[in-house]
């Protein structure tokens, strides 16, 4: 029997457009999917899924987690007709749009087969595997959300060419953010195709407004690197309208977002593939943190309070 854990994730600009070659600014979470991986008798591979939801979340995703489970498998050259197991999934991560459940489940399932399975894999072929087993749920996958689920930490990350590339972002010390959950579930292999709309549509209007969010991405690395805060949270805030002019959010996250301003939230936007899922607030200090996650939580949103950044 072997374990293997993978973080959570939240994206503060870039989410939607990494494979048009736009920046993106994200950071792992300390909470995580923990997958155990042990071998059994009979024939193939079952699953007994434990974590914690949005309610349907996993009903939603069964089919494409099991075409994940299945490239992983073939990825890596593991024949479960030979040797069956059972893949038990739990940790603290919800399961839910927008906070990289499907990668931090791909991580920590290659991770616990490469150690079962005594395979030796580096951290850089972890990280290429998850990204394989991304696939069935993102239609194309970009790979922001396993390597920062593979990596950890705060990161910038982007594609060139075609090719995968991040680096690290330092800033002076670390800062407090809310997540809440709008409880809409969004097909993200669907996304794709309504952004190829936008961009058929009004290939001009996308084109600005693309490199509008690659400056913005830019302006809040140099501002997360200065610790400049209200900097960061206004150009989430920006960013957020942007996205919602684009029509990738949602009335609820609208009025979330609206919410956590009013409760003095340096800055809000919708995170992950956007129209559904979670939405992320700037809230440095652990009393601005509480006031707006409990605004979410008087509302019936699930909540997530963590930290990120610092060396």
């Amino acid at each position: 029997m072997a374990e293997g854990t993978g973080f959570g994730k939240t994206i503060l600009i870039g989410d939607q457009f990494v494979l048009d070659e736009v920046p993106a600014i994200v950071s792992s979470i300390p909470l995580a999917t923990v997958t155990t991986v042990e071998r059994i008798d009979g024939e193939g591979w079952i699953l007994e899924d434990n974590r914690i939801e949005v309610p349907g979340y996993k009903d939603k995703k069964r089919e494409q987690q099991s075409l994940s489970i299945d490239r992983i498998l073939d990825v890596m050259n593991i024949d479960v007709k030979e040797t069956p197991i059972k893949i038990t999934v739990g940790g603290t991560l919800l399961a839910g749009s927008g906070v990289g459940a499907s990668a931090a489940i791909c991580v920590s399932l290659a991770r616990a087969l490469d150690a079962e399975f005594a395979l030796g894999c580096p951290i850089e072929e972890i990280n290429r595997i998850a990204w394989q087993g991304e696939f069935p749920y993102h239609g194309v996958a970009s790979g922001v959300d396993n390597t920062a689920s593979t990596y950890g930490g705060l990161l910038l990350f982007w594609l060139e060419d075609g090719e995968q590339h991040f680096e690290r972002i330092r800033s002076p010390r670390s800062f407090e953010i809310v997540l809440a959950n709008s409880g809409v579930t969004v097909n993200t292999a669907a996304l794709d195709e309504f952004i190829d709309q936008q961009k058929t549509g009004n290939p001009e209007l996308f084109a600005a407004r693309l490199d509008s969010i690659r400056a913005q991405a830019h302006g809040m690395k140099k501002a997360l690197e200065a610790g400049d805060l209200e900097t960061v949270g206004k150009i989430m805030s920006e960013n957020h309208r942007l996205l919602a002019d684009m029509q990738m959010s949602h009335e609820t996250l609208d009025h979330m977002c609206r919410t956590a301003l009013e409760k003095g939230a340096l800055g809000a936007k919708v995170t992950g593939g956007g129209r559904g899922g979670y939405m992320v607030s700037l809230t440095p200090g652990t009393e601005l943190q509480n006031a707006v996650a409990a605004a979410f939580e008087k509302e019936g949103h699930k909540v997530i309070r963590t930290t990120i950044g610092g060396s």
